[in-house]
């Protein structure tokens, strides 16, 4: 088992909530850690359970053992959102100590059940780290299989990655009815593809898929519900020119992105690969933060003249910005959205991720850092205040 950043203060009194998408590890995270803590453990994929739960939600209080320090784990509790108002009785009436985990907040907010009313705290568990893998981190397994933890225990991880997406319409699309055109959606979730790191033009997907616009924001709106996607906002702090306002779109996972996105002999290698590593970093950003609670955001800093930049982190005591390419020669071109930015900006630290093998130093105290070098230095440049470095 992987040794994972995800941590929960299993000695306190409070209740959890872990939120991820499936496959991120969180019951094989559960199962390791509440061994040496007393727990009862209500698995909703076992049909009898289910059945039973299902029918009659107050029957929670039977299987489980009211007791002081003891920890009741219900994993999947969006396969029943009506558990909730129980589990919540439990906390209020028996002082019960509960442990949620969910890959996905539609049906929760769909039939309009309570999220606890604070009475839990969330927690977000995402892929694996380069932190994580260590010694078995590679960018090209990174690229084209993701991050995903049975990526890499799988003999077949290939294989383990084709069946992703379909176990999500089979049993999340499908089984809660969460849109009644499966094979529209399937479709959709290709074309985004093509959004992966972009500004949704949602009328332009919709013509491809052959839906209207509102069938696709309704999409969108369950990919991230799902907990499949992201969506980057734009940064706009005492802006001094005229920007793009727009979200811009990702899938959660690299390896997620490069197996959904069509591949023919007219698409660039290279492009697909350029976006992987942009959501790569992004999902590695992401992942810090939660891990470490930091009070920090990420968005996105574009001009509507065009000039970009990647990726920037804003915090109380923090201004970076990040631009990421797939090559292994910089160019003066590659440089003008973060000189761009530093004219507005000019308290930020820059940076050229890229996948050189040398840490540069180039001009306007732009650093250029090697992709590998660069995931294993976020941590400290995430906590570390920009007058520090």
């Amino acid at each position: 088992m992987f040794s994972r950043l995800f941590k929960l203060p299993l000695m306190h009194q409070d209740s959890l909530f872990i939120f991820g998408p499936r496959g991120t590890g969180k019951t094989q995270w559960l199962k390791h850690n509440l061994l040496e803590h007393p727990h009862t453990y209500i698995d909703l994929l076992d049909p009898l359970t289910y059945r039973t739960l299902k029918a009659k939600p107050e029957s929670l209080r039977e299987k489980i053992l009211l007791k002081n320090n003891h920890w009741i784990v219900i994993d999947e509790v969006q396969k029943i959102p009506e558990l909730l108002d129980e589990v919540h009785r439990l906390i209020e009436h028996e002082a019960q100590r509960f442990i949620l985990t969910g890959s996905s907040a539609r049906k929760l907010k769909r039939d309009g059940v309570n999220l606890l009313a604070g009475r839990a705290i969330r927690y977000h568990m995402h892929p694996l780290t380069i932190q994580e893998l260590n010694d078995d981190f590679s960018l090209e397994h990174a690229l084209t299989l993701g991050m995903l933890p049975a990526t890499y225990t799988y003999q077949d991880p290939a294989g383990y990655l084709a069946t992703y997406v379909d176990i999500y319409l089979r049993e999340e699309v499908m089984q809660e009815g969460l849109t009644r055109n499966v094979s529209a959606f399937a479709r959709f979730l290709e074309v985004a593809s093509f959004s992966q790191g972009a500004v949704i033009n949602a009328t332009e997907i919709a013509r491809e898929v052959g839906v209207n616009r509102q069938v696709i924001q309704n999409y969108f709106s369950i990919l991230n519900d799902l907990l499949l996607a992201h969506t980057l906002p734009a940064f706009t702090k005492k802006s001094k020119r005229r920007l793009i306002t727009t979200n811009k779109f990702y899938y959660f996972d690299a390896g997620v992105y490069t197996q959904l996105r069509p591949k023919g002999i007219l698409d660039a290698p290279s492009e697909i690969a350029g976006m992987g590593l942009e959501t790569l970093f992004y999902q590695s950003i992401l992942a810090l933060i939660d891990y470490d609670r930091l009070n920090i955001q990420v968005f996105y800093w574009r001009t509507t003249t065009g000039t970009e930049v990647d990726f920037v982190v804003y915090g109380e005591d923090k201004l970076l910005a990040f631009e990421i390419k797939h090559t292994q020669t910089i160019t003066p071109k590659m440089l003008h959205g973060l000189k761009q930015f530093k004219q507005d900006y000019p308290m930020a630290e820059l940076f050229l991720v890229y996948t050189g093998a040398d840490i540069l130093h180039l001009s306007q105290n732009i650093t250029a850092l090697p992709i590998t070098t660069a995931l294993k230095k976020l941590p400290d440049l995430l906590k570390s205040s920009t007058a520090q470095m």
